[in-house]
């Protein structure tokens, strides 16, 4: 099995970690050439481009002027423990035990504007780039341009046939992945909840709901969609009228 998360914009480079374990990222070279334009772009450009406030755009200008290869366990720390949105929280990669860690390293994967595809304990410094930021980069208008193909085919090098392949990112991010050229079928999660006696998608608790479901597929060692639908998390339950063959909904 293999799952595709989105990153956060929320970042935590503080707690103490639980473990010193670390991987490089396959493409730290596309990486440095990202950083290499953001670089020579001043905090006002930055906000102006990331639409972001004054604040965040000298943050993320200092960040990038700090930003250097290699990477190492001192400048830099792994992408699942540096990751604190919504996801992150419903995950809570800091209570998984150690023993779960080489399951996580297996089957996870995030998508990320400034580094490709991370496995978990890729390590990655401190950044701010959405995958849908207009970045102009030599001959490329944007990022999806960038990466065009170069993600999909990282995926499938790693893929094996007929693996269950789980998508709880996000549209802006899964957008990267080249669906038709993907060696194997996709399988979409959807997380609803009844407000106002009507079943909606609410991103805040949908979010959450993506976290939960990795948490679960690593606690229980989760390898097929039968035992994907038993997801029970924070009241969640599979519901087959609704679902399909390639899209899963959870309700609550």
């Amino acid at each position: 099995m293999k799952i595709v998360i989105s990153p956060a914009k929320s970042l935590d480079f503080e707690t103490q970690l639980p473990t010193n374990k670390h991987t490089q990222g396959v493409f730290l070279e596309e990486a440095a050439k990202i950083n290499t334009v953001l670089k020579k772009k001043s905090p006002k450009k930055l906000s102006e481009l990331m639409n972001i406030s004054s604040n965040l755009g000298e943050l993320n200008w200092q960040r990038n002027q700090e930003w250097q290869l290699p990477f190492n366990t001192e400048n830099a720390r792994q992408a699942i423990y540096a990751f604190k949105g919504e996801v992150y929280i419903g995950l809570d990669a800091y209570t998984l035990p150690i023993s779960k860690l080489e399951e996580l390293q297996n089957k996870l994967r995030i998508l990320s504007g400034q580094y490709g595809l991370l496995k978990p304990l890729d390590l990655i410094q401190p950044y701010r780039l959405e995958m849908g930021t207009k970045l102009k980069i030599g001959t490329k208008t944007n990022l999806y341009q960038f990466w065009d193909k170069k993600i999909t085919n990282q995926l499938n090098e790693e893929l094996v046939s007929n693996e269950v392949f789980i998508n709880l990112a996000s549209n802006e991010y899964f957008k990267v992945i080249k669906p038709l050229l993907l060696k194997v079928k996709i399988i979409t999660p959807v997380f609803k909840d009844y407000k106002n006696g009507q079943l909606k998608t609410i991103s805040f608790f949908a979010k959450k709901a993506r976290g939960l479901m990795v948490r679960y597929i690593i606690d229980n060692g989760i390898e097929n969609m039968e035992e994907l639908k038993g997801f029970n998390s924070e009241g969640y339950a599979f519901d087959s009228n609704l679902s399909s063959e390639t899209e899963l909904v959870f309700t609550r």
